[in-house]
């Protein structure tokens, strides 16, 4: 009962080739799970402990890192994402910018703060008010649209962006199987159409063939007819009084005589 649990385990320490056996405690084992449970629930801790804030619209030239220098002053920033809108920003800086550099907008955004009060008191105090800055600043004059999200966690936001990126794919793999569709059904028409051009060419030699063939049998004769005789046997009469029979005299003298 006092003895030592352990547990056998192999190892290839010496490079020959054999498992060696090597016995390890069980609570060796047992510490590491209290660790790493131990370290779980202070992450989980730590996460409940954070707070997000939505920015519903995100200024022309302002990206994640302009944007953690601007809020990064009011508590410790951990996560940023921006949302893209695809295409360039319209309003000019009044700087020049290199040609090689392409800026991109976004539409809107989030951003997890270390800690729900901090990410609270951000919000109450910044949202309406002027992003302020540098007066040379291209966002100088805009305001801040900021709001914090009660009971919303990061991986809200990631399973969120999961699901509009998987109804993004499914909508791309049905917009490209209608367009296959209609690929199909236009080669399928085509071969159609050539096929029937096909037959009406063949059809239209064939009756320039009937023609020319019902032309040449029009044509003059320039020989005769060769129109070929029998001759006929001449009709042979017949005598009609031989034919007929005849009563002999006997007969009729007894049958007159009879009378």
């Amino acid at each position: 009962m006092g003895e030592e649990e352990k547990q056998v385990v192999y190892d290839d320490d010496k490079g020959d080739g054999f498992e060696d056996e090597i016995s390890i405690p069980n609570s060796q084992n047992k510490n590491k799970t209290k660790k790493k449970m131990r370290k779980l629930l202070e992450e989980a801790a730590e996460a409940d402990n954070r707070g997000v804030c939505y920015l519903s619209r995100v200024p022309p030239h302002m990206d994640h890192v302009k944007l953690r220098q601007l809020l990064s002053q009011y508590g410790e920033i951990l996560r940023i994402y921006l949302t893209p809108t695809g295409h360039q920003p319209q309003v000019k800086s009044k700087r020049p910018r290199p040609s090689k550099v392409q800026e991109q907008e976004f539409s809107e955004g989030w951003v997890e703060f270390a800690r729900k009060g901090i990410a609270k008191r951000v919000a109450n105090m910044l949202n309406g008010e002027q992003i302020g800055g540098r007066k040379r600043s291209s966002f100088y004059y805009d305001l801040w649209n900021i709001k914090y999200l009660s009971k919303f966690k990061w991986d809200d936001l990631t399973e969120e962006i999961a699901y509009k990126s998987a109804i993004r794919e499914q909508k791309l793999a049905l917009e490209l199987s209608a367009a296959k569709r209609e690929r199909d059904f236009y080669l399928s028409k085509v071969d159609q159409s050539r096929a029937q051009n096909a037959i009406e060419e063949r059809m239209k030699k064939k009756q320039k063939v009937q023609e020319e063939s019902g032309m040449n049998s029009k044509l003059p004769v320039t020989h005769k007819k060769v129109i070929r005789q029998f001759r006929q046997k001449k009709p042979v009469a017949v005598d009609s009084s031989q034919g007929k029979p005849r009563l002999s005299k006997d007969v009729l003298a007894g049958i007159f005589a009879g009378s």
